[in-house]
């Protein structure tokens, strides 16, 4: 027969193939993983360290913007400042040091066109040529409403050519030099200077207005008519950004800053503007490879906007040991999933054994049960079949006795009392011979009867009831204990073998009552319940002991239970300690008997 296919798979084996095959596509997803992951975290760290330059450089313009204010504030304390006050106040703030992307500090007076001599004159006059001013003349050239000259310049270093210059002769310095004079803020012309210091880098002019310090600057006319002039920084954008990357984890992460074109938007990745600094300059201007990682920003100066674009090659934001830990990842997945698996094989495999140790046990176990059960069963025919043959046995003896020697015995008192009879007159001694003979004749014949009645009693042959009767009778004689038979129905005729074992059944209660009970009463009850036959003896005696039923060498119970077991009936054995013992067999009534004939020597 074959197994359904639920068992089949139920029972099939895990093979080690799909275990390497698992731990194979395991290890492929934990290298993808740590592969994303670095990725991840590189691309992170790319846009951290983009952002922390960009912060750096708005740190830069926000130093150089408060040295700005603060120079601002120190010409508004002053009624007047000198050129030899300005370079010690300059020197005083240590710009290589402190401030490392200031190019220059300078003041630039205001100069109406009608005051222009006189000032001409008062800077001639002044003395200032130690200290590394060139020969005071206002440039470029030409005459114009006012003016406003630098008049103070530090470090006077590559930037003599300054001194002099009148900042409102180009109309673009012009118009924002009068809208920081308006409006009291910080100024600039957005348009990129070269560094006299490095001609080939960019700088970045700021302005700040100076009024005096007596006058009020509420509205624009007072501040027109505070004005004094305005003080200026240029600082350098490769240097303000060179600082911005000092700290710089990646050394190959590539900056480039524009400054956009007022109205056009940035663009993420083509940038427009004017290109104020790249740190390769090698490739300036120039855009990434696209194997390069980008990222742009926007940088405010001064309420114009900037936009700084940032690039990296892909292999320089991982380090030597980036490349192995996917790989790793990978070796670490396989082997911890194959070693699950391992354990998962085995445990399966462990299950299964038990499994099958367990169906083999259960079929040994049935197989013993069958076998045993077998067993008990030939041995209950047997038993059954060894008790009828028992039975038939007795009955046979019986029988034999009372046709044989009964006969033979009776025929022999008949003789003896004949002869007694005839000597009593003429021969007393042989009289009295004959009579002593058939005393002893008798007492034989009562033993013959008795031998017969243990046998089989004849009186079965006349019904159950009066079997039990008769049983009670001799009980009674027997042991002097009063015994009842209760029979309100009178016990219908059953089968021989039925009436036999309920006969054996009183004998051995009656017997063990009469041994162990100490009773002082008995009930015998027979009564017919439709088709079983139930009979009940209770004694009031001192009941069962506990194990008496399990004694060894005491068979008397087991033997009850047995036959009615052989019967197909049942047996019930009630007992309590000084409360006396009820033993209750039931049987079914298979047939009814044909009343065989009654025994010449019934008795």
């Amino acid at each position: 027969m074959k197994q359904p296919l639920s068992g089949k798979l139920h029972e099939a084996k895990p093979s080690w193939w799909s275990g390497v095959l698992l731990s194979m596509l395991v290890g492929a997803g934990f290298y993808a993983w740590m592969a994303n992951s670095l990725e991840s975290e590189a691309l992170e760290r790319f846009r951290n360290q983009a952002r922390s330059i960009q912060y750096n450089i708005a740190g830069g313009i926000k130093a150089c913007t408060d040295v700005l204010r603060g120079t601002a504030s120190h010409f508004q304390a002053s009624e007047g400042m000198s050129p030899q006050s300005f370079h010690r106040y300059v020197r005083g703030l240590d710009i290589p040091h402190n401030f490392p992307s200031i190019a220059s500090i300078n003041f630039a007076q205001y100069v109406p066109d009608d005051q222009r001599a006189a000032f001409e004159q008062q800077m001639r006059g002044a003395a200032v040529r130690d200290l590394g001013y060139p020969e005071f003349r206002i440039a470029p050239p030409g005459k114009r409403p006012y003016y406003t000259v630098i008049t103070l310049l530090e470090p006077m270093y590559g930037a003599k050519g300054k001194f002099g210059y009148d900042l409102s002769a180009r109309p673009a310095g012009a118009q924002a030099l009068a809208s920081a004079r308006d409006t009291g803020e910080m100024s600039s012309s957005g348009v990129p200077v070269l560094l006299p210091e490095a001609p080939t880098q960019f700088g970045m002019p700021l302005r700040l207005p100076v009024y005096r310090a007596d006058m009020p600057v509420v509205t624009v006319q007072d501040r027109r008519a505070a004005y004094l002039g305005s003080v200026g920084i240029g600082f350098s954008v490769p240097r303000l950004v060179e600082a911005a990357m000092v700290d710089t984890p990646v050394r190959e992460i590539r900056v480039r800053l524009y400054s956009t074109t007022p109205g056009k938007p940035p663009n993420g990745k083509a940038p427009n503007g004017h290109l104020l600094f790249d740190s390769v300059e090698s490739f300036a201007g120039q855009a990434p490879p696209d194997n390069h990682v980008q990222l742009s920003l926007p940088l405010n100066f001064n309420g114009r906007l900037w936009q700084v674009y940032f690039d990296a090659p892909r292999s320089a934001l991982f380090s030597s040991f980036d490349a192995y830990l996917p790989w790793l990842a990978a070796l670490v997945g396989f082997v911890s999933t194959l070693l699950m698996y391992a354990l998962f094989h085995a445990q399966v495999s462990s299950r299964r054994r038990a499994l099958q140790m367990a169906r083999d046990m259960t079929r040994e176990l049935r197989d013993s049960q069958a076998k045993l059960q077998l067993s008990h069963q030939r041995l209950r025919r047997l038993a059954a079949h060894a008790e009828q043959i028992k039975e038939e046995e007795r009955k046979r003896i019986a029988r034999e006795i009372h046709d044989d020697l009964g006969q033979n015995l009776l025929a022999l008192r008949i003789e003896a009392d004949i002869l007694a009879n005839r000597t009593s007159l003429r021969h007393p001694h042989l009289h009295a011979r004959a009579t002593g003979t058939l005393k002893q004749i008798d007492d034989t014949i009562r033993s013959v009867r008795n031998i017969i009645n243990d046998l089989r009693p004849n009186v079965l042959d006349l019904g159950l009831s009066a079997a039990v009767e008769w049983q009670t009778t001799q009980f009674r004689k027997r042991s002097g204990i009063e015994c009842d038979v209760v029979d309100p129905e009178g016990t219908p005729d059953v089968d021989d073998r039925c009436a036999v074992a309920l006969f054996r059944v009183l004998q051995e209660s009656l017997s063990n009552i009469q041994q162990h009970a100490r009773a002082t009463h008995v009930r015998v009850e027979l009564r017919q319940l439709g088709g079983t036959l139930r009979m009940t003896i209770a004694d009031n005696g001192i009941g069962l002991h506990d194990g008496s039923r399990n004694k060894n060498g005491s068979f008397g119970l087991v033997g009850i239970e047995e036959r009615m077991s052989l019967l197909g009936g049942d047996c019930s054995i009630v007992s309590r300690p000084h409360g006396g013992t009820t033993v209750t067999v039931t049987v079914p009534i298979a047939w009814r008997a044909t009343q065989p004939a009654v025994g010449a020597f019934a008795g």
